[in-house]
Parts: C-alpha cells; sequence; structure tokens
C-alpha cells in the first residue's frame, strides 16, 4: 500500500469528529494491509516510527529538514515515484543507522529522496509523522477500538492484550493474523517484557488507605531505575520501563538476579545505589544505563542493587491476576530480604505517616501504598497503587512558551520557566512543563501569552516575563543545558499565582540551596 493511501487515511479522520466513524476508517484501513506492512503502518498512525522499546533514533532537526525542504525548492525537481509503506519504513530505518563522519550530509541525502517522493500534503503529514506531531485523532484508544472491530473482540479483550503485546503495531498484526484466538490468548511470556503498572499520585494518607479498603501495603517509594528482570535457567535479562534490554550494561545485577531462588521468573524491581549510607542520586544511576563501554569502571563506581516489588511470574505460571499480597508472599520465599523493598501493611495512618518520615529520613522519594487485593495491570495507571510523597514546589515565571501538538495543538501549552538570578537581574531558564493545568487554563494562559510576545522562532513564542507559576517537582539537578547550571525534574504547574509579580519568584541562589540541601539525605558521585 502506498504512504499516500495513510495519508488519505489521515485526512478523513480530520474531517470527522464522530469516534464511531473514525474506528470504522481505521479498522477498514487494516483490513487492506498486507500483513507486513501492518506494523509501520499502524506506527505511522499513531505518530511513532519504529517500536517504543527500540531505543532508535533518527537525529533529525528541523534546521535538516529546512535545509532539505529549501533544496528541493531550489532544484524544483519532478516528483519521484511515490513510496509504499514498506519502502519508506526502510528507508526511516536506514537514516536510523547512519553514524560517524559525513553522518549529517548522508542523511540529507536520504531525506532528500524521501521528500521528492511525496506531495506537499503527503510532506505535511510525514513531518508530523517524523516529530511525532501526527494529530489526526488516532491516539492509541482508537486504533485499539479498531484492532478490537478486525478482530471482532470486545474492548477488554484488546486491552488486556494490550497489556502483554506492549507494541501496538505487533498487537495489530496479532490481530490480522490470528483473529480472535490470537488476542485472546495473549499473556505474559519470558523474554518479552511489558510495560510496568503505574501508579496515581496521593498526597494524604488517611484518604489513600480508605481509598484503598481501610487496610494497606506500604512500600518505601525508591528515586531509582525501574527495571524488569526475566530468567529461564541460565538466561536473565533486565529490561528498562521502556522495554528496552539493557542486560549488557548491568552484570551487577545479573549477578544479584543469579541468587533468586527460582529457574524461571519475571520480577518488578527498582535499582539503586549508595554511597556513605545514603542512595545515590537519579541523575548519577542513569549513567547506568544502556552503557556499551568502560562497564566495568562504572560496575565499580556506581555498583547497583536492587529492590524488588512484584513478581509476575513464577516456574511457568503466570501471577498477574492474582492479589498483590499473594503475589508478595511467593516473591519473599524467593528473594533475600536485603533485596526486597521495605513494607508494611497497616491501617493506620499514625503508622504509616511514621514509615513514609522513615524513608525520607533515609533518601527516598516516600511511599508507595497498594491495594491487598489488586491484580498486576501492566501499562495501566489506575485505582491500585498511590504514590505518596510531599511535594516541594517553589515559584516561577515563563520566560517563553512552545506550540503544542496532539490534543494540546493550538494551544502555548510547554512553558519555558526561569527563576531570578539577583547578581545580574535575569530570569535564567530551569526547565519546562506541560503538566498540571486544564484545557480552559491552556486555553487562558495561550490568549495572555500572546499578548506579552516579543518574538518568535520556529514553534516557540518568547514572551515578557510577567505570568508567575509555582512549580512541583521532584529533584533539582545540574544541568550545562540551562544558564542557571539547574533544571528541575518532573515539573508541574500547581497554580498560577497571578497575584505575584515576576519579582517575588524563586531565586537562582534560593534553588542552589535547596539544590545542595537535597545532599543532607542524598549521595553524589562527584563529575
Amino acid at each position: 500500500m502506498l504512504f499516500r493511501d495513510l495519508v488519505e487515511l489521515c485526512s478523513k479522520l480530520e474531517k470527522t469528529t464522530s469516534r464511531t466513524e473514525k474506528v470504522l476508517y481505521i479498522a477498514e484501513f487494516l483490513k487492506k494491509l498486507d500483513l507486513s506492512e501492518v506494523k509501520p503502518a499502524v506506527w505511522f498512525l499513531t505518530g511513532r516510527i519504529f517500536p517504543d522499546y527500540e531505543d532508535r533514533k533518527l537525529d533529525i532537526g528541523w534546521a535538516t529538514v529546512s535545509k532539505v525542504l529549501k533544496s528541493l525548492k531550489s532544484t524544483g525537481r519532478l516528483l519521484a515515484k511515490p513510496m509504499t509503506i514498506l519502502e519508506l519504513h526502510r528507508a526511516l530505518l536506514k537514516i536510523s543507522l547512519v553514524e560517524g563522519e559525513g553522518s549529517r550530509r548522508k542523511k540529507e541525502r536520504l531525506l532528500l529522496s524521501i521528500l521528492s517522493s511525496m506531495t506537499p500534503n503527503e510532506m505535511e503529514y510525514f513531518l508530523r509523522i517524523l516529530f511525532g506531531e501526527v494529530r489526526v485523532g488516532a491516539a492509541d484508544g482508537l486504533v485499539l477500538d479498531a484492532i478490537g472491530k478486525v478482530a471482532g473482540v470486545d474492548e477488554d479483550t484488546v486491552r488486556r492484550a494490550y497489556m502483554f503485546i506492549a507494541d501496538i503495531g505487533e498487537l495489530a498484526e496479532t490481530a490480522l493474523a490470528k483473529g480472535a484466538k490470537g488476542l485472546r490468548n495473549a499473556t505474559l511470556q519470558l523474554f518479552r517484557p511489558v510495560r510496568p503498572m503505574l501508579a496515581e499520585m496521593s498526597y494524604d494518607i488517611r484518604s489513600t488507605i480508605r481509598e484503598l479498603g481501610g487496610i494497606a501495603a506500604f512500600e518505601y517509594k525508591y528515586d531509582g531505575i525501574r527495571l524488569q528482570i526475566h530468567r529461564k535457567g541460565n538466561e536473565i535479562k533486565v529490561y528498562t520501563r521502556r522495554l528496552t534490554d539493557v542486560t549488557n550494561s548491568l552484570p551487577d545485577v545479573v549477578e544479584i538476579a543469579r541468587n533468586i531462588r527460582a529457574d524461571e521468573y519475571v520480577i518488578d524491581c527498582e535499582a539503586l545505589s549508595f554511597k556513605d549510607g545514603k542512595p545515590v542520586r537519579f541523575q548519577d544511576l542513569v549513567k547506568r544505563i544502556r552503557r556499551k563501554y568502560d562497564v566495568r569502571r562504572m560496575v565499580k563506581e556506581i555498583p547497583l542493587e536492587i529492590r524488588a516489588f512484584d513478581l509476575l511470574y513464577l516456574n511457568g505460571k503466570v501471577l498477574v491476576d492474582l492479589p498483590y499480597a499473594e503475589r508478595w508472599s511467593l516473591l519473599e520465599k524467593i528473594v533475600d530480604e536485603e533485596y526486597l523493598a521495605k513494607r508494611i501493611v497497616t491501617g493506620d495512618p499514625n503508622e504509616a505517616k511514621r514509615f513514609l518520615e522513615e524513608s525520607e529520613k533515609e533518601g527516598h522519594e516516600g511511599l508507595m501504598a497498594k491495594k491487598l487485593d489488586s491484580p498486576y495491570t501492566p501499562g495501566i495507571r489506575g485505582k491500585y497503587w498511590f504514590k505518596i510523597k510531599p511535594a516541594q514546589t517553589i515559584d516561577c515565571v515563563i520566560i517563553a512558551a512552545e506550540w503544542g501538538h496532539g490534543r494540546r495543538r493550538g494551544w502555548l501549552s510547554d512553558y519555558h520557566l526561569a527563576v531570578l538570578d539577583e547578581d545580574s537581574g535575569e530570569f535564567v531558564m530551569v526547565g519546562k512543563t506541560f503538566k498540571g493545568l486544564t484545557d480552559d487554563e491552556f486555553e487562558d494562559m495561550t490568549k495572555r501569552l500572546l499578548g506579552l510576545k516579543i518574538g518568535e522562532r520556529g514553534h516557540i513564542v518568547y514572551v515578557k516575563p510577567r505570568i508567575v507559576v509555582e512549580i512541583a517537582f521532584n529533584e533539582i539537578q545540574r544541568s550545562p543545558k540551562y544558564k542557571s547550571g539547574l533544571a528541575l525534574r518532573f515539573a508541574r504547574i500547581t497554580r498560577i499565582r497571578y497575584d505575584k509579580s515576576p519579582y517575588d519568584v524563586t531565586t537562582l541562589s534560593e534553588l542552589k540551596r535547596l539544590y545542595e540541601k537535597q545532599f543532607e539525605k542524598k549521595s553524589r558521585i562527584e563529575e
């Protein structure tokens, strides 16, 4: 099938607001595909180029695209033969493999050959895909419904299958190749990682206990690297939360995994490291992930331990539908206590609060609260698990904003956050966020920011520093990217402070003090 057929589908999807019609259009499109085309077609349709678990990048920015477009315009070349979906995907794969000396020119030539085959309309959609901005309403949910329609199964069956077949392209391929039976038989398999179960945020222990039925398990919330460990006999694989295989980078984790008392298992855990009795910060831990060189040196510098907290598979049995309490009981039989998450079970808010304070005192993030009879739902953020941690906030001023995409298209919704450098009198950037506002607030904020516009470059609008926002964050990190030298990790807006002047915001010196204060409880690896 030609790429232009996919573009025609995208155009049809944009012209209708009916969810039912959209699902029908996608289902009809899927039925027309050859089996070999299904994966790339679905990836393109959902704004992907490669599956989520592949750590593969094109490394093509707007500057490169702009240069190629100018070249195309100046040469006035004739339209080349239109590409099929498979040909386009293979061409993009080829670009991703280009590296080394002269790679930029090679990528430009390959991109030129792709764009030469496209009409202006096709080019527009291709560039949206290239930058993850498909914006056709073909979110995963719509495609999942279409897959269900093609296979003749209900919504619950499709979504359960998606828990175990974590790639939506492969899920569609399974539906078309094996039908309803293929989706119903989808289950957890060794060495096929699933997306981790997610948690809701909570700042109140009492209400969380009530939500979880009056009693809950509370575990330390570690600021580590989320890992999934698979074992079958002597073969062990370690995967990140993005499903990337990092086994070769983490020999110390593999060694711990070998001492777990089971021949076959899938364990969910956090990897962390300690220095001088304190947990090493996340910013240093990530140096261990995907490292190809100097692995032994890094093992010595940042040795990892695990804290296991769930068991998904054990000796031939899938456990995800068992209650959490039963999974934990099996887990503690095969994992030594030192490698288990620290945990209590209680319905007493005061006891849980003391446990939270103990976790914080030891330098950890807070607590996880878990419903005792909850299943393990891969990739789902439900009301079974809650993150409990105190929110730390600062005040920032917005100095620029980026036009959003997808659901946020048409709004300035990715805000550049700054604090005040008292020495220079400048507002210096410390991060970006699009999290925390409602649709109405995005719309109102867009109007206000456009009224403060002082310039524009690409998709970034620069504004007068006037609007103050209260920002919650998880951690302050050193960052050479920003003039301030610091960056907020997981920043999110908690309030818009129209009552505050830009000169009331947090100062850079205050932020530096907060950064240093982190290490009263956290250890650091010297640069």
